[in-house]
């Protein structure tokens, strides 16, 4: 059994992750809450959050961010490094909430992924 600590990264006020919140709490999972609005990820973190998901930097991306629009992400050629020092430096930008515990983590987009993990 896998004793790390369950670790939500969120915004409170988004919807999903109220919602996921709540899922957990329903479900009386004990979890560590971190709105990254106020403790920010650090490039390093969000390199290594996306390779416990699996996933490129460009997946992270949230495209109702209005800087996504902004910057032209969407069909831009930023390297890897580059999307995730945007990120880092533009919170708005990563998708959320994403579930972190031990060497796992998911993208809670639907919000009952964070079940995967548990």
């Amino acid at each position: 059994m896998n004793d790390a600590q369950l670790t939500i990264y969120e915004k409170p006020t988004c919807t999903t992750c109220k919602k996921t919140v709540a899922l957990l709490k329903e479900n009386g999972v004990e979890f560590e809450a971190v709105n990254y609005f106020i403790d920010e990820l650090s490039e390093a973190k969000i390199a290594e959050l996306l390779d416990k998901m699996g996933i490129s930097p460009r997946e992270l991306l949230r495209p109702k961010d209005p800087l996504y629009k902004e910057l032209g992400l969407k069909d831009s050629d930023h390297t890897d490094l580059q999307l995730i020092e945007l990120l880092a430096e533009h919170p708005g930008l990563i998708q959320r909430p994403i579930a972190e515990k031990g060497g796992k983590a998911v993208l809670c987009r639907p919000l009952d992924r964070v079940l995967e993990i548990l």
